[in-house]
């Protein structure tokens, strides 16, 4: 199934309900940096991402270190962000509330 890149409307007003993630302009891509008490809690975090991930068959790009957890999303098939960052983005927030 083709995935289609978001237009810059539609890219707006995606963001526009996603005020934690910042988006990078070169990758067409969104980012935020998530921080947890130890690394337990990162590690946990990172595991049901990675379950949400799996199911939707779309997988962030993500970094660890202890308690922070980077992750960035962008559909490399569309060549920037798409609706599957977007659905991906509110998944994950609503893992931490």
């Amino acid at each position: 199934m083709m995935v289609e890149r978001l237009s810059e409307l539609d890219r707006d007003e995606a963001l526009d309900g996603l005020t934690e993630w910042d988006w990078d302009e070169s990758r067409d891509a969104i980012s935020r940096r998530f921080v947890f008490a130890d690394f337990n809690e990162a590690f946990g975090f990172m595991t049901r991402v990675a379950l949400l991930a799996e199911k939707a068959d779309h997988h962030p790009e993500w970094s660890n270190v202890w308690n922070r957890v980077d992750i960035v999303l962008t559909t490399h098939d569309a060549g920037g962000l798409s609706a599957r960052d977007i659905d991906m983005a509110e998944a994950i927030d609503a893992l931490v509330g």
